[in-house]
């Protein structure tokens, strides 16, 4: 029976042997990598703070969102994402009322899923807690201008 090499030695086998490369490493995303995993640990102090950080944004974002009656979760709270945030407004005319408008604002990038509709919100590692801040306060603000109430 003929043994199979698993995929990393595939890749780099021939690096000893004939100082070659199957494939050349993506040099550039690991250039990028590199700034990226210095910028966490020197200017955000570890990965234990951007940990911290970004559950403060999605805490903020999710607490607005469970608080408004506009605004609703899907997601089952053990189940959110801290990076991806999903909610729906009652309408589908309000959903893309909001979008426009968050648009409009320069919150771009909130339309959800193509098929599934509704809104996303992403908040990955630098969009800042004042960046979340800025998205509540313009939710809280379309919130109140429509007034919307749930019907009993």
């Amino acid at each position: 029976m003929r043994s199979y090499p698993d995929k990393i030695s595939y890749l780099f086998s021939p690096t000893p042997e004939r100082k070659s490369n199957y494939h050349t490493p993506p040099c550039f995303s690991i250039y990028i990598m590199w700034h990226i995993l210095r910028w966490i640990e020197e200017d955000i102090g570890g990965v234990e703070a951007m940990e911290k950080i970004n559950r403060q944004k999605s805490s903020a974002l999710y607490d607005f969102i469970d608080a408004t009656l506009l605004f609703d979760c899907p997601v089952e709270v053990d189940s959110r994402s801290m990076m991806n945030v999903v909610f729906t407004l009652p309408t589908k005319s309000l959903e893309e009322q909001f979008i426009q408008e968050a648009f409009a604002s320069g919150l771009v990038g909130v339309a959800g899923h193509r098929t599934k509709g509704g809104c996303r919100v992403s908040l990955y590692n630098a969009v800042t807690l004042d960046a979340v801040k800025n998205l509540v306060e313009f939710m809280d603000k379309f919130a109140q201008k429509t007034n919307y109430q749930k019907s009993a």
